[in-house]
This record gives C-alpha cells, structure tokens and sequence, in this order.
C-alpha cells in the first residue's frame, strides 16, 4: 500500500494563471467600442433565448426557487418571471433559461462553449447589487467586522464595485467571455472527458468575485476553488445517455461561481496551487501533467469574434449544413421516395461530436445530431424548436433520410476551423438519388453568424429579440426596452435596476 506524504510545507505563490485571469478582471480596462457592440447584441440574444425557452415545458419545471415559496423580498429577479430569489438560485435560473434550446452565442476552438452561459451570474449578481438586500448584505457585513485582515488583505468587508449600469454589465460579459474563450483556444477538456461548462464556472467566478467586491487576491482565491471543483463529465451529451441535464449544466456552473464569490467573501481562503500541485493539482488529475495556460493576452478578442446563431436552434458545427440543407430543400421536396444517399462534409469535431446513427431518444439526443438537423432541413424546409419534439421526430421520413447518410470530414474545413484568422465552420451537403442524379454539391463555409456576416446576421438578431420578447411584455415596457435596445449609448447609461424592471412580464 502506497503511502501519502502529510508534509506540512510553506504555501506556494499563486499560480501563474490564476494571478492572469484575477489580474484581468480587477485592473484590465477594456478601451474596444466593438466589443461593447458585440457585447449589446450578446445580450440582446442571450434575453430572446431565455424568454423563448420559458415556453418548454421541460425547461420550465426546473425553475424558481430551489424551495417552492422560497422567494426573497428585494432578491435578484429573473427575465420573463415575477421570481426574486437569492444571486445563487436566480443565477441558475436565468443560466439555464439563456442555454436550454441550444440557441445562444457559440465559440468553438480546441474546446466549445456557449460564453453568454457567465450571463446567469452576471444579471443575478448586478440585479441583486441594485436591490435593497443586496445592499443590506454588505452593511451587514461591514458591521460585523469584516474578513480581509484575517488572510492579508486591506482590513474591512469587500466592498460591491461600481455595478450600477448596463455598460457594468456588458464589461462583465466582455470579460467572462474572453476568459472562457481564451482559456478554450488550447486546452481540450472534453478530450479527456470533461464539459466545457467547466470554463463557465471559472470565468464567472472570477467576474462575479469582482462584482461582488472582491480584490485581486480574493479573485485568486475564488478562482482557486473554481478550477479545484473538478469538471462535470460530458455523460449527458452523448450517447447512451444523452439528456436535459446538458440544458441546466451551464445554469449549474454559473451559479456555482456565484456561490463560490460569496464563499470567498465571506473569509473562506484559496488554494495557490491549486493548478501545478504535483499529484493533486489539477493538472496533474486531469490533464495527465500538461499545464493549462493562455493561448493569448486577455483583451475583447473572444467578444468581438463571438458566433451568433440567428436562424435556427442547431448546434454550431452542423449550422453551414442546415443553411445548404434549406437551400436544397425545394430540390429534394418532392424527391424524397428516391433519394440514394444524403452525403454530408464537416470538419472533424462535427464527426466528433455530432455524427450519430441509431435512436434518438428526446430533445437533447436530437439537437445534437446532424445527420437528423439536415434531414429536418430537407424535409420541411425550415428548423425550429419544435422540431426536436416527439411529434415532428415520429415522421418516418426523418429517419429514412438519416438511415441514407454518410458523414465524413474534409480536412479542409478542419484546417479553416482551426485557423485563428477564420475559424470558419465549413460544411458541405449533397443529396444523390436512384436515378443516378443529384442536386449540386453545396458548401458554406461561413454561418451567418460569423463575424465575418455580422452585416447579414444582425438583423435577423435583433428579430429574434423582438419576436420572442415582445410578446411577454406590457405595450409601454416593451416601447422603452426596444429603443434601448436600438441604441448603445442609452443602453450603456440605464441603470441595471430599471433594465431588469422592464423585463418582467405582463402576465
């Protein structure tokens, strides 16, 4: 039997990236007017997901407070409900809204994600800042004595930052994202197993620690616990066990860095080495020894890069296949009875990640597979949300078409998706018939929203904000809230208070 060596030993300096990302968020300002335009939209798209999402009936059972009636007077509130709840539980709440139909922003890299996941802890913390309890915290607190002079730090309570207007808010959001996107440019974590919400937690941890009034060291210390946390397996997203909880895994995650925040604040202590440790460390348990670090300084680049998906609810990498599906669709309509073969390119991690045959047991098994995605496309001429439901999935075309598919990748597309100067997302469909014929061999190379189409996508955003938001709000809440929406400096100078008051529903 092996033995463990208790040593005690002086505690290390804090590692390298931990002291990067909390040197980011305390001190970095962030000077790019793109991002912050990048960062409106992100916003504005994020709220269109999330109102749109409280329709489905499995989203909404997982909502509210963790205790039915648990409310708080003065608490964080939740667009599109009339909760008020605690940062943490409001955090999970709008998270999970945000993320459930697999429609929000995506960055793909040697990890993907969805960075708009931070928003949960962002608009929780921010809102509940504005409130009478959330500022009755840090009085409570100060009076109490504080915990800073117990591990080093300035003596007295932490202080909230400044978080007063929505241009706080979209620097949050700027700087989680490029955490999570930069941190996901090099470091492969789910090729060891691991989702990629891992990331969420980290980053909004380190920007709710910030917001919460935390200094440099306290972010450290955060952030240690973060990265010490481990990762979620990515059991859920695959088969045989595909299901819901990929919905809420990104609520999870950002409300963790919420309570992680408070923890630490509160006087819990950090973990310096929490990355490097030899054996415990995380590197060591799960990335075999490699060292985790920054591809890139922390600036706006992920933020103004940011992929939106305007058209339909597909996981990104099938989105250039569902565009040239759609395109095709008026060609194979009438066909269907004598198509051969469907034949579909992609880049690598599309044949990783979404190439599945066999069952498709719900929503969550559907969404994520391209070969169904294209097949809808061809079928109906359109993907929606509903399309993922049992109804539409019990159409035996579907699964004719699917049964016909061939996927493989093109290395070509697998070189653009890597490239930092296009990350383009390539894909290419052609549909064969017994005959011999067949339609023309489509390829888009860029979806629409790549910032590369942002001029062709932006509109379709901002209709996906009015046609799912719209419909929720009182007529003079909904006027007020759309001219924010059309203007980035009103926006920026509204306070976050009055922001998240317009977003409660009329019914």
């Amino acid at each position: 039997m092996s033995s463990i060596d208790h040593r005690s030993a002086e505690r290390p300096e804090p590692d390298e990236l931990l002291t990067a990302i909390a040197d980011y968020v305390a001190d970095q300002p962030i000077e790019s007017a793109l991002a912050y335009e990048t960062a409106r939209y992100c916003l504005l798209d994020s709220l269109a997901c999330a109102f749109q999402a409280l329709s489905t009936p499995a989203c909404a059972k997982v909502l509210g407070p963790v205790v039915p009636g648990a409310e708080l007077v003065g608490g964080a509130r939740v667009p599109g409900t009339s909760w008020r709840l605690d940062p943490v539980a409001a955090a999970f709440n709008i998270g999970t809204l945000v993320r459930w139909l697999d429609f929000n922003d995506t960055w793909l890299a040697a990890e993907w994600g969805h960075p708009s996941d931070n928003l949960g802890a962002i608009l929780a913390v921010a809102d509940y800042l504005g409130q009478e309890s959330g500022q009755r915290l840090y009085a409570d607190r100060r009076n109490a004595g504080g915990d800073g002079s117990a591990r080093g730090g300035a003596s007295g309570s932490p202080r909230p930052t400044g978080v007063r207007t929505v241009r706080d808010v979209l620097t949050a959001m700027i700087k989680a994202h490029e955490i999570q996107g930069v941190l996901a440019l090099e470091n492969s974590f789910n090729r060891v197993g691991y989702d990629h919400v891992l990331l969420v937690r980290v980053a909004s941890t380190a920007v709710a620690t910030r917001m919460l009034g935390g200094d440099r060291d306290r972010i450290v210390d955060a952030v240690s616990n973060a990265w010490i946390d481990g990762g979620a397996l990515r059991t859920y997203r695959h088969a045989p066990n595909t299901g819901s909880r990929k919905s809420w895994a990104a609520g999870d995650a950002t409300s963790r860095g919420v309570r992680l925040a408070l923890l630490t604040l509160a006087g819990e202590m950090g973990y310096p080495s929490a990355l490097s440790a030899p054996r415990w460390g995380f590197s060591d348990v799960i990335f075999g020894g490699r060292e985790i670090g920054l591809a890139r300084p922390l600036g706006s680049y992920v933020m103004e890069n940011i992929l939106f998906k305007t058209s339909f609810p597909a996981e990104f990498h099938a989105q250039t296949a569902v565009e040239a599906a759609l395109v095709l669709h008026p060609q194979v309509r009438n066909r269907l009875g004598e198509v051969s073969e469907v034949v579909i390119e992609t880049q690598e991690p599309g044949v990783r990640i979404i190439d599945k045959t066999g069952p498709l047991d719900n929503p969550a098994d559907r969404d994520h597979c391209i070969q169904y995605m294209v097949a809808v496309a061809l079928v109906f001429g359109e993907l929606t949300v509903r399309h993922y439901e049992d109804e539409i999935a019990a159409d035996p075309r579907i699964d004719a078409l699917r049964a016909l598919t061939t996927v493989r990748e093109n290395p070509a597309f697998t070189r653009d998706y890597y490239d930092p100067d296009k990350r383009f997302i390539g894909n290419a469909v052609q549909v064969r018939f017994a005959d011999g014929s067949a339609t023309e061999r489509l390829e888009v190379a860029v979806p629409i929203g790549h910032r590369a189409r942002r001029a062709e996508g932006l509109p379709l955003l901002m209709e996906k904000f009015r046609s799912n938001v719209q419909p929720a709000l009182e007529p003079a809440a909904w006027e007020r809230l759309w001219a924010l929406a059309n203007d980035q400096i009103l926006l920026e100078s509204v306070s976050v208070r009055e922001f998240m008051g317009l977003l409660t529903p009329s019914r």
